[in-house]
């Protein structure tokens, strides 16, 4: 009689991740459910956008409240108009490049980091939000408007949001970090 074979199993077992105790394929799950975070920005960016381009036209401002306004601007650079001479495909491909280092992080660390996986999925939801409208427009549309007295802050929208957010969130994991840290050290 002959002993059966083992053949390899083609998923990591929860011992051959470099995480001890933690399998590949369970960060996969806990991290990738993340991205639900993605889509609502991406989805929320989009329709106010659309809205916004719907009723008013460029340039156009519509008072709500004092020091606040909406505005209809288009936005050919970066953060504050920042390299606007650049072509869109500049800010696509800068994108590409952090939603495949966002994907590639959400899949290999840990789940039990849920502050900064909802800082990079704020971040990537975001950065594609912003991307689409290069994609489809050339340009960002940015329509939120900050002023006091005659002073205005750069026009914005709900993607730049996502991404301030989630670059405080990260900002605040690294605060807490240290803080662990440094309580660990000194127990």
């Amino acid at each position: 009689m002959t002993e059966p074979t083992v053949k390899p199993s083609p998923l990591p077992l929860a011992g051959d991740s470099p995480i001890a105790g933690q399998g590949t394929a369970h960060m996969r799950i806990h991290n990738i459910h993340w991205l639900w975070l993605s889509a609502l920005v991406l989805s929320l960016d989009q329709f106010t956008k659309l809205l916004l381009v719907r009723r008013l036209e460029r340039f156009q401002v519509l008072p709500l409240i004092p020091h606040f306004n909406l505005v209809h601007m288009q936005n050919t650079g970066a953060a504050f108009s920042m390299l606007n001479t650049a072509p869109a495909a500049v800010f696509i491909l800068l994108c590409a490049v952090v939603s495949v280092a966002i994907l590639v992080w959400l899949r290999r660390h840990p789940h039990d980091q849920r502050l900064v996986a909802a800082a990079f999925t704020l971040i990537l939801g975001g950065a594609l939000g912003n991307a689409v409208d290069r994609a489809m427009r050339g340009s960002v549309v940015d329509f939120i408007d900050f002023y006091v007295g005659d002073w205005h802050f750069a026009a914005f929208n709900l993607a730049d949001s996502a991404i301030t957010l989630g670059a405080g969130l990260l900002l605040l994991d690294m605060l807490l970090q240290g803080r662990r840290s440094q309580a660990a050290r000194d127990s």
